[in-house]
């Protein structure tokens, strides 16, 4: 896989790395290793991104500190004008062409990698000339860092790349909790001879003062479900990030096996899902319209209070367990 990226890029005119829509430390970091494939491939690179719009600021902002970066991020708009025939993208972390960052650039490349971790959906980017699909991976970075040590050398490799590909992975196994394997271990180990730093690795993790009650306001608020699921809804716009921590701090409850927090914003309702193993939340999450793997998952909701939301989540966990009887109403 390694080699037939290799000759792709060797053969492409210019490479796009794209990750999904609201990209986060996984889809950043993996794009960022593409980035370093071509540089070392001697290829100009080119990262897609919606700067408003992202979940990994604080790396996109590292990484355009350096030379090798200037003028490296571009909008969906610019890519599109730039492609020619022979242009490569390179879709990571998610396989779904109605999940991307831009469906306009998709289509409009004819020549299309995806690098994907997530249980592979009933809609999919089927005309891709590769496809590195490992749904026991633990993330996009980890499996873009497999193919970098066949591709370059540690040294090869900025700082600030390998830190951005060890924070894709720290984000998808909860600092290594969940979802790792050896291979999830070697991966790390090969980014840390890159130069990468866990201690600023876990800087891109902290939060401001805002957020942190924000978090622990969502986690008062939640209730017990059954079958150790909890469920907490809040009605303050605080973000996505708060929602998917106190999703994350929830499961450090010892009765609670999945935990599910429902939050407004301004496209509609978001979900943000999480399981330690027993409860599968990337099928619940899928009946909601949204994705993401068997530990954490998501979905967004447009158009839905929060009463109608709660109802449908409700209605996807009972068909999820095999039941029919309705949840409490939220409080």
């Amino acid at each position: 896989m390694a080699n037939a990226l290799g000759e792709l890029v060797n053969d492409s005119s210019m490479i796009f790395a794209m990750g999904h829509r609201m990209p986060d430390f996984d889809s950043v970091g993996a794009a960022a290793g593409v980035c370093a494939i071509a540089r070392k491939r001697g290829r100009p690179a080119y990262i897609v991104v919606d700067q408003e719009h992202t979940l990994a600021g604080d790396l996109i902002e590292r990484l355009r500190e350096l030379p090798e970066y200037e003028n490296l991020f571009i909008s969906p708009q610019d890519a599109i004008v730039m492609a020619d025939t022979r242009s490569l993208l390179v879709v990571v972390d998610t396989s779904r062409p109605e999940q991307v960052l831009s469906e306009d650039l998709l289509f409009s490349c004819n020549r299309v990698a995806v690098i994907d971790h997530h249980r592979r959906a009933a809609t999919y980017i089927s005309n891709a000339t590769l496809n590195f699909h490992e749904p026991y991976a633990s993330s996009t970075s980890e499996q873009v860092t497999e193919l970098l040590q066949y591709l370059l050398e540690p040294s090869d490799l900025l700082r600030a790349e390998a830190e951005g590909l060890l924070a894709g992975i720290v984000l998808d196994t909860r600092s290594f909790s969940v979802r790792t394997g050896s291979r999830t271990f070697e991966a790390a180990a090969f980014l840390r001879r890159s130069g990468a730093d866990t201690s600023e690795v876990m800087k891109y993790f902290r939060n401001d003062f805002s957020s942190t009650i924000a978090k622990h306001d969502i986690i008062r608020k939640a209730k017990l479900y059954k079958c150790g699921i909890v469920i907490a809804v809040t009605d303050q716009n605080v973000g996505r990030v708060p929602p998917a921590q106190a999703a994350d701090e929830l499961l450090s409850i010892s009765e609670v096996s999945a935990s599910f927090v429902l939050s407004p914003d301004h496209q509609g309702i978001l979900l943000s899902a999480r399981s330690s193993g027993d409860v599968n939340v990337q099928l619940i999450s899928e009946m909601l319209g949204g994705g993401g793997n068997a530990a954490s998952a998501g979905a967004q909701l447009p158009g839905k209070t929060l009463e109608e939301a709660y109802q449908i989540l409700i209605d996807a966990i009972n068909q999820y367990l095999g039941a029919a009887e309705t949840g409490p109403e939220p409080s």
